[in-house]
């Protein structure tokens, strides 16, 4: 009698996916044994045609064994962990009672399934190269915009600059300027909101381009055909020549080389794929930092005159939503002295700012004269020496004093600056409202222009002479001019961030240049198949090919050899 049929059923309450008898027709007379796989050795039997189920409290990991003597009918019904049975032909949503869509998949799964096209299509449409590139056009061209319309000015300014009864180019008014923010250009929504979009342009472009090419590039692929390796941008063979000999060539020209058998694969230059992802993120780092200093600096700006203090935190207003006062904001600044410098028509060439820094505790810990383009950077806060002002003027009357006269700024057209004040003389006539006296004014610190009380031209005096004059029966002595500093302060927490990503930048740009050249090779037979592909420099790595597969040693049959050796001793 033959042996019966075996089969193996690892899960019983999966429905067979190929029918071994068919359907409907059923096997009366057939046998089976069951198997528990935790039951004791000499417990099995039939059981009135049932299938023993495994006790409460066995391991999960159990399985049933089962012999037929035929194929059990697919539509025989199949038991379930705890005695169930479910019909082999029934709907995926009756087996897991889970609800399920019109073509069978679960709702989950679809839902799933939704995310993923909607990521994929934005993915692609964020990394498209024309839309980044308009991106830049539009940051740039909003650049160029904040460098024209003047930045940080009260309103009034601009309702001024910008009225709406003669709007500048027939359409241009304050509206145009204070309702997208462009007051402030490089914290406004729709700046920062085209850095946003930049940036996510970037990171798309990384994830869907670039990473796949750095994870192609960095694979060992070997050829094992000689014709694909004849279809590369460079392509030649090698008669009487060995694969490991080229290796031991390629390796002495800075490649990496791989082989597997009679198949050859080398790579060089690979940091120049990883390069336009340092790009990439170089250019995340400098947008980042930007969008910091917009929206995280504090700035302020004092005119102090010599010899008096002010505290950094009373002039310093924030800049953005992510601006933090820091502690040494308590710090107060003092201004020891001010003075300037001159070229020899009179002009002023240079002005400084002797400051000190003193803690809460009152004590000195910083001191520097600084000047144009040399400012004092202190805990995160620098100090710009940016403007001059004429602050006062220390006179003495026949002897008396010394008063200090308060110096006006005069408006005059262009840039030049011109300061003055007014000495009243005692009036004998009360009913006189008009009030006499002496009139100063001074271009800088270094002279002084002096009027009697009828407007007239008396002389000039400088601070620094020491010598009185007389004016209308008064001795008027110069004692000193007192200046004020013009001093810009501002923190800046983006600053190194930007440095940084511009360097970064600028070195990664560099390596971008770099080739990256793969060479496959093959040996077959006594030949050497010999293919590869650069993506820059096509030219020169054809040249470089060349003088490499010069470099490999031609092999020499034996019998060639002693030939060679025969006729060179005759």
């Amino acid at each position: 009698m033959p042996s019966p049929a075996s089969y193996l059923l690892l899960n019983p309450s999966k429905p067979s996916h190929r029918p071994l008898v068919p359907p409907g027709r059923l096997l009366p007379s057939t046998r089976r044994l069951h198997v528990s796989c935790d039951a004791p050795r000499g417990s099995t039997g039939r059981t009135g045609g049932r299938r023993e189920s495994i006790p409460a409290g066995a391991s999960k990991a159990k399985k049933q064994i089962v012999f037929f003597d035929a194929a059990p009918p697919v539509s025989q019904p199949q038991p379930q962990p705890g005695g169930s049975a479910v019909e082999g032909g029934g709907e995926q949503g009756e087996r897991t009672g889970k609800p399920t869509t019109k073509d069978g998949t679960g709702i989950g799964n679809a839902a799933l399934a939704l995310v993923r096209r909607t990521t994929k299509r934005t993915l692609a449409v964020l990394s498209n190269l024309p839309l980044a590139i308009s991106e830049m056009f539009a940051i740039a061209a909003l650049m160029a915009l904040g460098t024209v319309i003047d930045q940080g000015e009260a309103p009034s300014y601009y309702f001024e600059k910008f009225p709406e009864d003669n709007p500048v180019f027939g359409f241009i008014t304050w509206r145009w300027i204070l309702t997208p923010g462009f007051d402030h250009m490089f914290s406004s929504p729709v700046f920062l909101g085209l850095l946003a979009l930049l940036a996510a342009s970037l990171m798309a472009c990384t994830y869907t381009t670039q990473l796949p090419m750095v994870k192609v590039a960095r694979r060992w692929s070997f050829m094992h055909s000689g014709e694909r390796i004849r279809k590369q941008e460079f392509a030649d063979s090698l008669p009487r020549a060995s694969v490991q000999d080229l290796g031991v060539i390629l390796m002495g020209a800075g490649y990496e080389v791989f082989n597997k058998g009679p198949s050859l694969y080398a790579f060089k230059g690979l940091a120049g794929r990883y390069a336009p992802i340092g790009v990439h993120l170089a250019m995340l780092f400098i947008m980042a930092g930007a969008t910091l200093s917009a929206t995280g600096s504090f700035k302020g700006s004092v005119d102090v005159p010599q010899g008096l203090n002010f505290v950094i935190g009373d002039v310093m207003k924030p800049r953005g939503v992510l601006s933090v006062a820091p502690d040494v904001f308590n710090t107060e600044v003092h201004v020891n002295r001010f003075y300037m410098e001159y070229y020899d028509s009179g002009e002023v060439s240079q002005f400084y700012s002797d400051l000190s820094l003193f803690n809460l505790d009152g004590k000195e810990v910083m001191r520097k004269t600084i000047k144009v383009n040399d400012p004092l950077r202190y805990g995160g806060v620098t100090i710009y020496q940016t403007d001059w002002g004429f602050s006062a003027l220390s006179v003495k009357k026949n002897g008396e004093g010394p008063f200090n006269l308060a110096m006006a700024p005069l408006k005059l057209n262009g840039d030049k600056k011109l300061f003055g004040t007014f000495l009243p003389l005692e009036d004998s006539d009360s009913s006189n409202s008009n009030v006499k006296g002496i009139s100063m004014l001074a271009r800088d610190l270094q002279s002084i222009v002096l009027y009697d009380q009828d407007g007239k031209f008396v002389g000039v005096r400088r601070p620094s002479s020491k010598l009185p004059i007389e004016i209308n029966g008064n001795e008027i002595l110069i004692e000193d001019a007192i200046g004020s500093t013009g001093l810009d302060l501002k923190t800046d927490p983006g600053v190194p961030i930007v440095y940084a990503g511009f360097g970064a930048l600028m070195l990664t740009t560099c390596i971008s240049y770099l080739s990256h050249s793969q060479i496959w090779a093959l040996q077959d037979g006594s030949t050497v198949v010999v293919g590869g592909k650069t993506n820059r420099a096509k030219l020169e790595f054809s040249e470089e090919m060349n003088r490499l597969l010069d470099k490999v040693p031609e092999l020499i049959d034996a019998n060639e050899n002693a030939a060679d050796k025969k006729l060179t001793a005759t």
